[in-house]
C-alpha cells in the first residue's frame, strides 16, 4: 500500500467544491463551488492553482463538462445549461423531477468516452431511494437510466470503456457494471470497492485502470487496481473530500476538491494537490455538436 499526502492549493477555500475536470484546450483546471452557483477557472504552476476566472451562474451548481464546441455543460438544480466561451447561458434541457415533495437537485456528472452526459441527483434531505441517473444525449434528449438511488456520485470509466464506475454513496461503495458504448446502457452491477468508514464521492480513472475514489468523512483519496484491491491513499486533511482528477500537461497531478460545510478542519473546502506517480485518462466532452449547429 502507497501512503501518501496532499499539498494545499491557493485559491481561497469554497463552501462545496466539487467536480474539478481537466479542460485540455485551454490547460485549466475546472471546478464548481456548489451553494455559490460558481464555476472557476485556474492554471495549474509547479503543483499549485492559480485562479484565472470565475462564471456565476445564479443557481446552484454541480458539475461543468468541457464541450466539444469550445463551451462548457453545467448541472445547475434540474437544469442542464450550455456556456459559451463569450458566458453566454442557455438552457439546454431540464429534468422531469417527481412533483412528491421531495426536494432534488443535480450532483455529480460526467461525459462518457461517446460524448453522452451522466448526471445523477440526490434530495436535499437525503431521502433513501427518491433520486436517479439520467444521460444527456448529445442531441439534448434525456433519458432515466439508473432509479432508486440516494446520493449520485463518482462517475468514470476505464480505459477501454467496457466498465463503467458508479457510486451511490450511502451504500459505501463502488460499484462496476458492464458497459455498452453502443448504446451508452450498463448492466452487470457488482461491488467494486467498500468504504465503511466514509462514503464514496466523486472519483477518476487513471491510464492503468486504477480506480482513484474521494472518501467523504474520511480525509482521503484512495486509489484501487482494476480488480479491486487497494493501491494507494492519500491523506489530505479536511475530513469532507469531494472529488478528484487528474490535471495538467502530462495528466500526473491529482487535483482534489474538499468542502468547508459541516467542518472546521484547517483547509477546508480548499482545493489540494499530489503527484502520485499515476497518469490520468483524456477528458470525455460533451458532444453538443447538434446544440452548436441547431440553436
Amino acid at each position: 500500500m502507497i501512503e501518501l499526502k496532499a499539498d494545499r492549493c491557493s485559491p481561497r477555500p469554497g463552501r462545496l467544491c466539487e467536480g474539478p475536470v481537466w479542460d485540455e484546450r485551454t490547460n485549466e483546471l475546472l471546478w464548481v463551488d456548489i451553494p455559490a452557483g460558481r464555476i472557476h477557472r485556474a492554471a495549474l504552476h509547479d503543483g499549485d492553482l492559480e485562479r484565472r476566472s470565475t462564471v456565476a451562474v445564479g443557481r446552484r451548481v454541480s458539475a461543468v463538462v468541457p464541450c466539444a464546441s469550445g463551451g462548457l455543460i453545467a448541472t445547475a438544480v434540474d437544469t442542464f445549461l450550455h456556456i459559451t466561451d463569450d458566458g453566454t447561458i442557455t438552457e439546454v434541457a431540464a429534468l422531469s423531477l417527481p412533483e412528491d415533495g421531495v426536494r432534488r437537485r443535480m450532483n455529480d456528472a460526467k461525459a462518457d468516452p461517446h460524448g453522452r452526459l451522466f448526471a445523477g441527483t440526490m434530495s436535499e434531505d437525503e431521502i433513501a431511494g427518491t433520486a436517479a441517473l439520467y444521460r444527456l444525449d448529445p442531441d439534448a434528449t434525456v433519458r432515466v437510466v439508473r432509479e432508486q438511488v440516494t446520493i449520485s456520485n463518482g462517475l468514470g470509466w476505464s480505459p477501454d470503456g467496457a466498465t463503467l464506475y458508479y457510486a451511490d454513496s450511502p451504500t459505501h461503495r463502488v460499484d462496476a457494471f458492464d458497459y455498452d458504448m453502443a448504446t451508452g446502457t450498463f448492466s452487470g452491477g457488482r461491488t467494486f470497492a467498500e468504504f465503511p468508514d466514509g462514503l464514496p464521492d466523486g472519483l477518476t480513472v487513471d491510464a492503468r485502470g486504477f480506480v482513484w475514489v474521494a472518501v467523504w468523512g474520511a480525509g482521503q483519496v484512495r486509489a484501487f487496481d482494476p480488480a479491486g484491491r487497494p493501491h494507494a491513499v492519500i491523506d489530505i486533511g479536511p475530513a469532507q473530500v469531494s472529488s478528484c482528477a487528474f490535471a495538467g500537461p502530462d495528466l500526473d497531478v491529482l487535483v482534489i476538491t474538499t468542502a468547508a460545510e459541516g467542518a472546521a478542519a484547517p483547509g477546508a473546502g480548499s482545493l489540494f494537490t499530489c503527484r502520485p506517480g499515476a497518469t490520468g485518462l483524456p477528458t470525455n466532452t460533451y458532444s453538443d455538436a447538434r446544440l452548436v449547429s441547431n440553436p
